[in-house]
């Protein structure tokens, strides 16, 4: 590129300007184009320019040497203490969250907290980098949020952690303000809902009243922190709970359900799904009793007697098989009344009678898992009771094992030393249960198939505990507050939110949470020049079908500062493809 000036001759005299010359790709040749119009010499002279030709050829060559400088220095440029890469990743979640449109809601819930910066953008973005880079909010502050595309961070710090404060104290308002938003925006299915809890662990040596000791799902000795998650129908959160680690998991259900029956989440009747942790006969009876259905599992090794002899016997079974006719999974069904103690308003126990469909599946990949594992434990048991090991070591193989106080001469005694034994009664009990498992529901005239269907939907609230824990790094080291920690737990759940309604929703559910993390992760770009980006992402199938929806220029390599600024001001309607009416021509 270079500058140099042009004269044109006319009627009323020579005519000067100053032009641009450079190469234009498209047309394979140089191309001009006017920089400066300075005017006519001899008005120019007029005005005080003895010789003008010279004196804007002398400006010309300074304009020259500027650029040659500049080019020289932008090819010897020094890296920066500023990063040249752009998280562009948030872009599809940033749309989806721009079209709830929660932010005129929590202005609403600001207003007795009196801050003085806005508490949708602080909650907004950190959602954004808690998908993008999940780090401390101290690192999200100084190193994440700078380097998104079309966040702004209108707030301090210290504005930050008050804000995600306040935000804990009332998480319960922001689920019910995102509830009714994306009721709105993608209509809810609560005919059926899934529940289940996960606990994380925090290196502190001292328990308080939230961080509290209790049995650690990564069997951890730390204190621990629970937290319960509702899925609807279609798998994407609807609401969450946090409680101390010590506390029992089984209340969590109920007490979900009912404040979200109360806020207007849950209209009508739901069948509640959980797993054989929180199957109890208060939730049950909660169930009956709110009109809801249930889909429980239970264990067949803690059935009674005759149960459980039902359960393994031969008869009745139903084979499912693939389409080359190997067996997947076998069932066997019955419905009956069943009885069960529950605790009534006064806190006594009282026996109860309900009708119920208990459905026995058996599963062949299941046993051999189940099987496996059971003799894994059992030689451990068998090589640690060899060496004399103290009992805390056997860990879950001490299920296997029986610890006596036995004499030299192999008598019981109490002030004898302890000796451990295998206990083979458990051993083949637990082998003979391998592969086994009962669902109990009170949908009596739900098919056998359907029920199973229905239940191992719960891998998808699994998944969701994977997400938080792998993806978001959701265990919050540095939280110290019970309200912090549960803003903390709110950011992490809005960001699963976000990303199921995208993977759901808007893509339908054709990408794992995988593809779409692993968008929301690697679509970056670098600045390569004031106006010039360089897209150094990895061309995947999710970027692929985007590109192809919206016409954004995802898949190529440079980009324009405007192209970068169109991708992250990317719309709902835009995100799934939908064009703009064509206005009305007038007559």
């Amino acid at each position: 590129m270079a500058y140099f000036l042009k004269k044109s001759r006319n009627k009323k005299g020579l005519y000067l300007q100053i032009y641009e010359s450079h190469w234009d790709p498209k047309r394979g040749h140089t191309a001009q184009s006017s920089v400066r119009a300075l005017g006519y010499e001899h008005e120019l002279r007029e005005s005080g320019i003895d010789d003008p030709i010279a004196h804007f050829k002398r400006e010309v060559d300074s304009m020259n040497a500027a650029r040659k400088a500049e080019i020289e220095a932008e090819r010897v440029r020094e890296i920066s203490d500023v990063p040249s890469e752009r998280h562009l990743g948030h872009f599809p979640i940033k749309a989806i969250d721009d079209a709830l449109g929660v932010a005129g809601d929590l202005a609403y819930l600001q207003i007795p907290s009196g801050f003085r910066f806005p508490l949708a953008e602080l909650l907004s973005s950190l959602v954004y980098a808690r998908v993008v880079a999940p780090c401390s909010k101290r690192k999200t502050f100084h190193d994440v949020l700078p380097l998104m595309e079309g966040v702004a961070a209108g707030y301090s710090l210290d504005q930050l952690y008050d804000g995600l404060s306040y935000l804990g104290e009332e998480h319960e308002k922001v689920v019910e303000i995102y509830n009714a938003r994306v009721a709105e925006l993608f209509p809810r299915d609560t005919s059926t809902t899934y529940f289940d809890c996960t606990n994380f662990y925090f290196e502190i040596d001292r328990e308080d009243d939230f961080r509290r000791k209790g049995p650690s799902k990564e069997h951890r000795p730390e204190p621990i922190v629970g937290m319960g998650l509702m899925l609807d129908a279609e798998c994407i959160p609807i609401g969450m709970s946090a409680f101390p680690g010590n506390e029992s998991e089984k209340p969590q259900l109920r007490e979900v359900v009912g404040r979200l029956k109360e806020r207007h989440a849950i209209t009508g009747r739901t069948v509640r799904v959980a797993d054989k942790g929180l199957n109890c006969a208060d939730n049950v009876a909660d169930a009956v009793l709110a009109g809801d259905g249930y889909v429980f599992s239970k264990s067949v090794k803690a059935l009674p007697a005759a149960e459980r002899a039902w359960a393994l016997s031969p008869e009745g079974w139903t084979d499912v098989t693939d389409v080359r006719g190997n067996v997947l999974w076998s069932h066997k069904e019955t419905t009956g009344d069943f009885a069960y103690r529950v605790t009534d308003s006064e806190g006594k126990k009282k026996s109860v009678t309900l009708p119920e469909k208990r459905v026995v599946t058996y599963s062949p990949k299941l046993a051999r898992k189940q099987t496996w594992e059971i003799n894994r434990q059992v030689e451990k048991a068998r090589a640690l009771r060899l060496a004399a090991a103290r009992r805390s070591e056997y860990g879950d193989s001490a299920k296997f094992v029986t610890f006596a106080p036995v004499d030299g001469e192999g008598e019981v005694r109490d002030d004898a030393r302890v000796v451990a034994t295998l206990n083979h009664e458990a051993i083949r009990k637990a082998r003979s249960v391998a592969g086994y498992n009962m669902i109990v529901t009170s949908e009596t005239g739900m098919p056998a198939e359907e029920i199973y269907g229905t239940y191992h939907n719960l891998w998808r609230i699994e998944e969701s505990f994977r997400v938080m824990k792998s993806e978001l790094d959701a265990r919050p080291v540095f939280a110290q507050k019970q309200s912090t920690i549960t803003g903390h737990f709110l950011v992490c759940y809005l960001a699963v939110l976000l990303v199921r309604l995208l993977q759901v929703k808007v893509l339908g559910d054709r990408f794992c949470s995988e593809d779409i993390m692993g968008l929301c992760r690697g679509l970056n770009v670098c600045q390569a020049s004031e106006r010039r980006y360089v897209n150094v992402s990895r061309r995947t199938p999710v970027i692929e079908d985007l590109a192809e929806r919206t016409g954004l220029p995802l898949l190529h390599f440079n980009l324009t500062k405007g192209e970068v600024q169109k991708i992250s001001g990317c719309t709902l309607q835009t995100l799934q493809g939908e064009k703009k009416a064509p206005s009305a021509s007038k007559n």
